[in-house]
Formats: structure tokens, sequence, C-alpha cells
């Protein structure tokens, strides 16, 4: 469909393709370009009053805004990739592109959040159990990518009138943004979020406990490698607007994928991840291999000398290659580990590519998460470990978050480098891998470090009651 057309030829398509429906009732998908806008300050517009909003954001390259839920599932229990890539191909199967000529990025896309664990585990800070899968196709789209951006509108139609209201909302809502733009332009105000944390409440101790036996089990050959994570939790002294963490977030790791995912004024989750999972376009996957973890005040050059950081970096390529390799794909590293500088972080980093050769998407991202960078190895012994290690349920933490799209084409980050907030609570989280020559105050001295950059870069300030907190995150 020309980009160009009026409203009564826009009406006229979207008219032709529902009376070719195959039932009653469809999901029609129009899309339409606007002027070039930020994604992230244009959410607030597209998902006034409706609960669910996504953001994926990668600017200058792709950065993607969506609200609303036309279709979705949820799922808890087992099969949960297989069913979500069957609710993935069905709803894309079924779904009417009234404007198929519209570039890659504003293609319609079924979004989707993973749980660590495929079952919450018996966690009393856990209201309810959040679903091991959530997959959304979205009401809105907004999508910016190279100086172009297109908004696209998702609804299920059962007659003309529905048709031409569809038409309407769309037109209306890419009138108001364009005629938003210098508004919707202005970089925001970043302050200080306030918060406070009881002086009672603190992690080291248990996360003690949790390294000594992790190391015992690496340095006794029981594992190979074991990643274990710490919960931070803070009270919130106002309410929490994420898209000022996100804004924050862009400013300080330009590197990552910025992300969030909303269901409800009251609960988020967001970060800014530096791991690809796996990427897909046009049958070519790439994944990452990321670990080993140095800050910046060395430029990263001792973790290309150690010892240790090196054989844990090569314990993830092997794990990732290999389970590539199971699923009857040839992956090939493209150069040696170099140094990735995200944010105030350096890692390791080694990319590989293969041919998908065809296969599902959700049953490559089943296949390698989770890898051994946010789990450990042998991996079903370890993730055995995690659950009676930690004493919290990781939720989303270091899970799949990403999107498929209805040319084949899909994006999956790890989710790390993170934080959700539920209520008046807001949590963030970090982890540390252990191998033999792990030592308890060098992976403690990680863990508070990756807190520490997370806090600062979402600009969070702790008041008087958390001052133990303020000089933990300051060492």
């Amino acid at each position: 469909m020309k980009t160009s057309l009026t409203f009564s030829e826009i009406l006229q398509v979207s008219l032709r393709s529902w009376a070719l429906r195959r039932s009653d009732e469809c999901v029609l998908s129009l899309a339409l370009p606007i002027n070039t806008v930020d994604p992230v300050n244009a959410l607030t517009v597209i998902a006034d009053q409706l609960q669910f909003s996504f953001l994926w954001d990668q600017l200058p390259g792709l950065s993607i805004a969506a609200s609303g839920q036309c279709q979705n599932f949820d799922l808890i229990g087992p099969r949960r990739f297989e069913l979500a890539q069957r609710f993935s191909d069905e709803t894309l199967a079924r779904l009417i592109d009234v404007s198929p000529d519209a570039p890659n990025h504003a293609h319609p896309r079924i979004l989707f959040k993973f749980t660590f664990f495929e079952q919450a585990a018996h966690d009393k800070t856990v209201v309810k159990s959040t679903p091991g899968v959530q997959a959304v196709l979205s009401r809105w789209q907004l999508t910016r990518q190279a100086g172009s951006a297109w908004l696209r509108l998702n609804a299920v139609v059962s007659n003309a009138t529905d048709v031409r209201n569809f038409v309407e909302q769309l037109w209306l809502m890419r009138q108001k943004i364009n005629g938003s733009i210098s508004a919707l332009e202005k970089v925001p105000e970043f302050i200080k979020i306030d918060l406070t944390i009881p002086t009672s409440q603190t992690w080291q101790k248990s996360y003690r406990l949790a390294l000594e036996k992790g190391i015992d089990l690496v340095d006794s050959g029981e594992l190979n490698k074991l990643v274990l994570a710490v919960r931070q939790s803070v009270l919130l002294t106002k309410p929490l607007d994420p898209l000022v963490l996100l804004n924050s977030l862009r400013r300080y790791q330009k590197g990552s994928c910025r992300f969030l995912w909303q269901r409800s004024d009251d609960e988020s989750f967001f970060g800014a991840s530096p791991e690809r999972l796996l990427s897909i376009k046009k049958t070519i996957l790439q994944t990452d291999a990321l670990a080993g973890t140095a800050g910046c005040h060395d430029e990263g050059w001792d973790l290309l000398r150690s010892d240790k950081n090196l054989r844990e970096h090569e314990l993830v390529v092997s794990s990732v290659t290999n389970q590539l390799i199971e699923k009857g794909l040839d992956p090939i590293r493209l150069r040696p580990p170099r140094l990735a500088r995200h944010g105030h972080l350096i890692h390791l980093h080694t990319p590989l590519k293969a041919s998908s050769k065809g296969l599902p998407a959700l049953e490559l991202v089943e296949a390698l998460h989770p890898t051994p960078a946010v789990a450990g190895l042998p991996r079903s012994k370890a993730m055995q470990w995690l659950r009676t290690l930690e004493p919290f349920d990781r939720e989303s933490y270091a899970a799949p978050i990403g999107w498929i799209d209805n040319l084949g084409n899909a994006d999956f980050r790890v989710a790390i480098r993170c934080g959700y907030t539920k209520g008046s609570h807001l949590f963030l989280m970090a982890g540390a891998g252990l191998v033999k020559g792990s030592s308890l105050e060098s992976e403690l001295h990680e863990v508070e470090l990756k807190l520490a950059v997370l806090a600062d870069q979402l600009e969070l300030n702790v008041s008087p009651q958390g001052k133990s907190f303020s000089r933990r995150f300051m060492t």
C-alpha cells in the first residue's frame, strides 16, 4: 500500500482486505508513516489509559514502543516455549496486514517475556505467581529506525463499521503524534529518585553463605560453574515513572538494549541488557557469549590476562556452541574474545553465527536458555542448586525477553542489568559467576559493583534512613 494515500483510500483498501477474511472475526493490522519521533517519549501518548506498555530501545538502532493488548497468551507450567511459538504462529497467520509494503522495522510483532524458571518458587514476598511466559500482540506499535518512524494499529474487527472505526483511530492517533512532535522531542529532566531502605535489611550475610557453598561446589568438581544472584529491595518514597529510568539508562548504557515490560501502573520490569540471547534475520542467527566482568578503572585489560575469567568465558562459548550443534546447526565463532564496554562495566565478548535452518525462534530460545553466563554447568544440576541457595524467586531476571515479527525475524535478550517494581518496592538484581579459582571477596565485590552501577545509572537517591546502603554503593 502506498504511504501517501488519503483517509478514504486507506479505508477502501482496509475494507477490501477485510472482505477477503476467512471468518467473521479477524485481526486487522495497518501501519502508517509518521514524522520522526522518539518511541520512548511517545509511549505516554499511545499508552493513554491502557494497562500494558512495552519498550525495546536500541537507539540509534531499532526502537519500539507498544501498548495495549490485541491478543495475549499467559502460561504457567511446562511446554511454555512450544505453546508460545504456537500462539505466535497462529496469531500472525490469522492477522491481515493491510500494509505489507511497510519497512521491515514496522511489521507487526509478538512480544514475549519469560521467567527464569518454568515454575515459580515458594517465595513469601511474591503475592501471586508470574506466568512462565507472557506473549502479546499489542494494540499500538510505534517503531523507529534509520530516521524512519511508523505507527501500527492491530484490532479485532467483525464488520464494516469496525473497519471504519479502526482506520479512524489510527488516522487520529497519527495526527495527534505528528502534532506533538516538538513536545515529545524534549529531553526529560533527570532528577534523583528518592527511596529508603531499613538499615536492618542487608543481603551480604545470606549471600556470603551462598557464595561459600557455591565455591565449594565448583572447587570440588561437582559443578563446572555456578552463577549466584542477589536481590536488593528498597522502598520508594513516591511513585516511580519507569520512563524516567529508561531515559536514565539510555544516557549510560548506549551499547545495551533497554527494555520495559509493564502490565499495570504499580508493576514494571525494566533494564539495559548487554547480552543477546539470539537474533534471527533472514534465517541468519547470531548469539553472544558474554562472561567475565571488570570495572572501567583498568580499561579491562586484566580480563584478557585473567586465567579465571578466560576459563569462565570459554565455558560459556563452548556450551552455547554445543547447544546449537545439538539442534543441527553449524555455529562459527566470528572472532576471539574481545573487551566490550557497557556503561561502567567491561566484559569479555565472543559473537557466534549460524544459519537457523528454518527452526522456530522459540525452539532455539529454549535450547539456549539459560546460558552458563546466568545459570551454570552442568545446566540441570546448576539450576537445582540455584533453587536451594537463592532465597528468592528470580522471576524474569536473566530470562529471555524479546519479539518475533511476521517475517520470521526475531530478537531476544537475556534480561540482566535489570530491576522491577511492585507497589512501593523496587528490586535490583545482579549475579556473579563462580568457577575454580573464584574467591569469596572478589565475587562479593563484583556483585556490589554491578548493583552500585545500576543504582547510580538509575539516578537513585537514598534518604538518611538508608545511609548504610548509600555508603556501600559508594565503595
